[in-house]
């Protein structure tokens, strides 16, 4: 067979892709760093031809026009994980949240939804047919074998990655090329606060152990003082830049994991060019589904797994709310039970959910005796293990509810801490 012919086939204009999509359908984009962006720009441009068209999406990254308000009515924009655009065009009433677990995400909205169309983007092709899904395999490549029409955006800037993100020529109906920069995460360079947050968690990492690691200041903090320990091991949803210099030092070895042992093990990443230029065929990388990176029992089987996610608030049970305050959605579950639950099923394995003791520079405690109204939990009390802010470490599993307000208060900021053990005594919740 002539791959080159059938890609030549196949090949259609990004304006011709985007005719395709039918007033009431559905269509699901590859998430993130693999989202497929000239796609997505070339979308809001049918608005007056197009109603009630639904884009299934995980933390875009884009703010484009289908998003703005007046597109209302004609596209809405549900999502797995809320990006910027989201945030800023929920009030609108152009994008809804899926409720979920990572690790079941795509399953569940196949089995239960009906999706007409799934745009992706992907390497350019090799001599034998193949591309790589490249940044992204949290669901894309399901969509790719479940959903009847795929559309693959190529771009030649992406990387090829190892693992399960081959797709071949004949499992694709259309591609388009689009040979855009790449959507890049800046290196969040933490504070002195989250730099003594990264100290408390890195205390509890033990030499062997395999990490998973969240976004942001406190696990880009986290990164910094893991540069002591030895033969670490990446087990992660996300891969990230701190990654790639734990890798360069010599401390993520991966010689004591115990699933995919002597490799770094991921769903996506997101971040800068000197991630993406590490991730490039490279033989220690492998990205795996996030059917499989983020199932608990697997991830349980490693020993000393250890998960650190963060959250926007915990109350003195250990409730946990990462993706809203109140009613107001500010992000997604993402893979946090997933792999908070995982981790502890895992021999000497730890759960560690890590976040500042205070927001708005100081002015409110994160840590509460109640939630406010409309919280959403994302990590049960059941489920807790660690929570860590800058003042320390409060281990709560297996604590009764005396305790954890105990432990939880002395985590708190110090001029907190005589309102909530106050309030505490007040709503008994001894």
């Amino acid at each position: 067979m002539d791959f080159q012919k059938l890609y030549d086939e196949k090949l259609i204009t990004t304006k011709e892709a985007v005719a395709k999509v039918k007033s009431n359908q559905k269509v699901c984009t590859a998430m993130a760093g693999s989202e497929p962006q000239g796609l997505l720009n070339e979308l809001g441009n049918r608005k007056d031809e197009l109603e009630n068209v639904n884009i299934v999406s995980c933390l875009m990254m884009g703010d484009y026009d289908f998003l703005k308000p007046e597109m209302k009515g004609h596209f809405l924009n549900e999502t797995w994980f809320y990006g910027p655009g989201d945030r800023a065009n929920h009030v609108h009433g152009n994008v809804t949240y899926i409720p979920n677990n990572l690790h079941e995400a795509g399953k569940i909205k196949i089995e239960n939804d009906n999706i007409n169309i799934f745009w992706g983007t992907a390497t350019s092709m090799d001599k034998n047919g193949f591309f790589s899904l490249s940044l992204g395999l949290t669901y894309e490549k399901m969509m790719v074998e479940n959903i009847d029409m795929v559309v693959l955006e190529i771009n030649e800037n992406l990387p090829w990655t190892l693992g399960d993100t081959q797709v071949h020529i004949k499992d694709v109906d259309f591609v388009v090329e689009n040979n855009a920069p790449l959507i890049e995460l800046p290196f969040i360079e933490p504070g002195e606060v989250e730099k003594q947050i990264g100290r408390n968690v890195a205390d509890l990492i033990e030499d062997g152990s395999t990490l998973q690691l969240g976004i942001g200041g406190i696990p880009n903090a986290i990164s910094y003082y893991l540069k002591d320990k030895k033969d670490l091991g990446i087990h992660t949803e996300m891969f990230t830049d701190g990654m790639v210099d734990l890798f360069r030092d010599g401390v993520i070895t991966n010689k004591k994991k115990t699933m995919w042992k002597g490799k770094m093990v991921g769903t996506f990443a997101l971040g800068t060019q000197k991630l993406y230029d590490f991730i490039d065929k490279n033989l220690a990388v492998e990205f795996q589904q996030g059917k499989i990176t983020n199932d608990p029992y697997i991830l349980g089987k490693n020993y000393k797994m250890v998960s650190v996610n963060t959250a926007l608030q915990v109350d003195l049970t250990g409730q946990v709310c990462s993706e809203a305050i109140g009613h107001k959605h500010y992000s997604g579950t993402g893979g946090q039970v997933d792999t908070h639950r995982g981790a502890q099923r895992s021999p000497d394995g730890k759960g560690i959910i890590a976040l500042r003791s205070t927001a708005k520079d100081g002015q409110i405690s994160t840590i509460l005796a109640e939630l406010p109204l409309g919280s959403k939990i994302t990590l049960g009390r059941n489920d807790i293990d660690y929570v860590v802010t800058e003042y320390g470490v409060a281990h709560l599993k297996g604590k009764c509810i005396r305790d954890r307000v105990d432990a939880m208060i002395s985590i708190a900021n110090p001029k907190f801490r005589d309102d909530l053990r106050e309030k505490a005594n007040k709503l008994k919740i001894w």
